[in-house]
């Protein structure tokens, strides 16, 4: 197993039809590989951002019919790299619930899946600023948590909203991962409070890397997202950071020994105690 990697985080203003979605994404991802990098991350909503439900559900698409996700996997494959697409908003194909999946997929060098997930945790809140979003309107949480075998070790998956339930990303280091990815689509008010601080926060608990490949900017639904795309040790130090929310790529080079010598340094994952609740 390689002892560092060199990955890029690709950040995104993804518009609300395919066509232009594709027309962004890929020679950012083009230029992520002719860097370099080995592994690259797309943030949540790669192929299409649109909040609004009938335009949304007019559009999507299944995952294997899905033009910018056919076109991603395709691309894997000729640059020869592992490719995770943070999210695509794809169709369920459970015809008793029409609302979309929220889902990572990691795609391999030689172009097929490698392993999926599906958004858990929804994003339903009504926040100070006064914007309301419910996502559960839309998209159906999923049910399982995954930890993706690479060349380099595990890689955990969660997206966006997941990043405030630190239980989960407990779960994923305690499964084997040294590498977290959180594509996110974070708003403005809450990425302006609280994006990087529990980004760090997570890497501390668990004494991995955090990738977090964002959105940013205002998008043709009104919605408008942070940025500020980030990579983070597993001591919780900023290794690399976007500084704002032009689409662009972000480098960094993971050393996997900094994975052991955090958690040697403070076996947390190893001191947990049964309680009796309040």
């Amino acid at each position: 197993m390689a002892e560092t990697l060199d990955v890029a985080l690709v950040q995104l203003n993804t518009p609300a039809d395919h066509a232009s979605a594709w027309a962004q994404v890929e020679p950012l991802v083009r230029e992520a590989a002719a860097g370099g990098a080995k592994l690259v991350l797309t943030p949540e909503g790669t192929n299409i951002l649109e909040q609004r439900r009938d335009r949304r559900l007019a559009v999507i698409q299944d995952q294997d019919a899905d033009p910018v996700v056919n076109g991603l996997r395709a691309l894997a494959a000729e640059l020869g790299i592992w490719l995770l697409i943070g999210s695509a908003i794809v169709k369920t194909g459970d015809p008793a619930d029409p609302r979309a999946a929220n889902r990572s997929i990691l795609v391999g060098p030689d172009g097929t899946v490698k392993a999926t997930y599906d958004k858990l945790h929804v994003f339903d809140v009504d926040l100070p600023t006064g914007e309301r979003h419910r996502e559960s309107e839309s998209i159906r949480p999923g049910a399982q948590a995954t930890v993706a075998e690479t060349p380099w070790g595990g890689l955990g998956l969660s997206i966006c909203y997941d990043v405030r339930f630190p239980h989960l990303y407990r779960a994923l280091a305690r499964a084997g991962a040294s590498m977290i990815a959180v594509p996110a689509a974070f708003t403005r008010p809450t990425g302006e409070a609280h994006w990087e601080v529990m980004l760090r926060a997570r890497a501390i608990e668990t004494g991995a890397f955090v990738l977090a490949p964002a959105q940013g900017g205002e998008h043709e639904d009104g919605r408008k997202t942070w940025g500020r795309s980030v990579v983070i040790s597993p001591w919780g130090e900023v290794l690399a950071r976007a500084e704002g929310d032009a689409p662009g790529v972000l480098r960094a080079t993971l050393d996997f020994s900094l994975v052991d010598k955090a958690r040697r340094a403070i076996p947390q994952l190893t001191h947990d105690r049964e309680f009796v609740g309040p």
